[in-house]
């Protein structure tokens, strides 16, 4: 009887079981670390890329190497969402007992997850390698990165500092591991072999990520539709979208991409828009700049987080000096109106609505076609019209008089948790909601005590009340 022979690895399977084996061992060592020590080590790791000179250093080699976004954007990352992530985390109790629920008698306790496969994509990459790895540690776990090819020595700068940090508070470097010369084999072997996958990039990752056999948590398509109604402050709305809208250049997927301006301060704010920088395009300029930023059906990378007056001169028009975004006046939606989709570059399509009615109608048809379950967004002072958007839209995330970009995904100034992973829901294709911490990546186990009293089923007749004779 013959014998069957193992089949051989690939390279690219070889070269990530090594480095998964190097993680696993790392995982190991800090297995059962105290909550002190986790927190040292996160502070630590954040403090080796946050320092105003590592800082300003990671900002310039990310626009330098990627050619995407500005220095202000990437250096407001690197030094001041790491800082706020870390303090949104570090007084969390994630080693041992989390909760204890007296009335059912039930105590969690947190377990580490072990490896962790994470994807980096090029608009973020100079933060976001940092806030997954300070998650994973943060609950015990190691971490692969595993960067987008056009940030691939960006990501090795910073894993490779963090991992100094690491060393010199005594704890393995390969807790933090980066897969330095990328590949989508190589990023698809680390799905298949780590032990949860962390997966924030464009749609056909978070597929694989899905398809790879491992638990993953994924991130849905972002297009955030914002409403402006007639209880607003409209300069502080206009000053806000501007700064969404430009901030990184768009970089962010959260960046505002289609605004609803309701009839009562439509021209008003129109006006305001443009003294914040907004250029109306003319019809033909519209259709210009639609074939520069899409291309055969698809976002043009050429045109992604770019200055609005290269984008200008990509297309073939001028820009007024003091234009720093686009403003398309656009009515339909869905894919024979692109501009109702994600943009990824300083463009907001510009539409009209009655009122708040029409106007979440309006966010539904727009996210129908991309962007359902990320986040929309109102510049208003009625709490009717607030909660009537949020229980009326399909959306995990509803920023209320904040800039949409700056804030999804926490900030200072709100409650938000602090990420740049934002769980879509099922609207999404997503299992989560959530904006993902490290809560995400452990295992907990419950621990169940039987009752005091044990609990007595109530008669028929209260818990099924008038059900039984309406089905008699």
């Amino acid at each position: 009887m013959a014998v069957a022979q193992p089949t051989a690895l690939s390279p690219e399977a070889t070269e990530i079981a090594a480095l998964v084996a190097r993680s696993r061992a790392a995982q190991a060592q800090i297995a059962n670390y105290t909550q002190e020590q986790v927190d040292a080590l996160i502070r630590a790791m954040v403090w080796s890329v946050a320092r105003e000179d590592v800082a300003e250093k990671i900002a310039q080699h990310t626009v330098d190497e990627t050619q995407l976004g500005n220095y202000d954007g990437k250096y407001l990352k690197i030094f001041r969402k790491t800082r706020a992530t870390l303090y949104d985390i570090i007084d969390d109790k994630s080693v041992g007992v989390l909760e204890e629920d007296p009335v059912r008698n039930i105590v969690k306790i947190a377990k580490p997850v072990g490896v962790i496969g994470a994807l980096s994509p090029s608009t973020n990459p100079e933060a976001t390698p940092v806030i997954k790895a300070i998650s994973a540690v943060k609950g015990r776990n190691s971490i692969i990165v595993a960067p987008h090819p056009r940030a691939k020595l960006t990501n090795k700068l910073i894993c490779d500092l963090m991992r100094e940090a690491i060393v010199k508070m005594g704890a393995p470097a390969d807790l933090v591991l980066s897969i330095d010369i990328p590949s989508v084999e190589k990023t698809n072997e680390l799905m298949r072999q780590c032990d949860r996958v962390l997966a924030t990039g464009g749609t056909p990752m978070v597929k694989a990520a899905y398809s790879s056999g491992t638990p993953a948590l994924g991130v849905g398509v972002g297009n955030a539709v914002i409403t402006v109604d007639e209880t607003a402050d409209l300069d502080d709305a206009a000053e806000k979208i501007r700064i969404s809208k430009t901030l990184d250049l768009a970089a962010s997927c959260s960046s505002d991409n289609s605004v609803i301006l309701l009839d009562a301060i439509y021209d008003e704010m129109l006006v305001k828009l443009q003294h914040q920088g907004g250029y109306i395009v003319t019809p033909e300029e519209k259709t210009l700049l639609q074939n520069v930023i899409w291309v055969d059906g698809h976002i043009n990378a050429n045109a992604v987080a770019q200055p609005a007056e290269k984008i200008a001169g990509m297309a073939g028009f001028g820009l007024p000096e003091g234009k720093i975004f686009f403003i398309v006046p656009e009515t339909g939606t869905g894919p024979d109106h692109p501009f109702s989709g994600e943009k990824m570059t300083v463009t907001m399509a510009l539409y009209r609505a009655k009122d708040i009615d029409e106007a979440i109608a309006l966010t539904n048809a727009i996210q129908a076609y991309q962007g359902q379950g990320h986040s929309c967004g109102i510049y208003s002072q009625s709490d009717a019209n607030i909660m009537k958007l949020a229980n009326g839209t399909r959306t995990s995330r509803v920023m209320v008089n904040q800039p949409q970009s700056a804030s999804n995904s926490g900030n200072l100034w709100n409650g938000m948790r602090q990420t740049f992973s934002l769980g879509c829901g099922s609207w999404g294709g997503n299992g989560t909601n959530n904006n993902i911490t490290w809560r995400d990546l452990i295992n907990e186990t419950w621990v169940s005590k039987p009752l005091a009293q044990a609990k007595v089923l109530p008669s028929d007749e209260v818990l099924f009340g008038d059900v039984i004779a309406k089905l008699a």
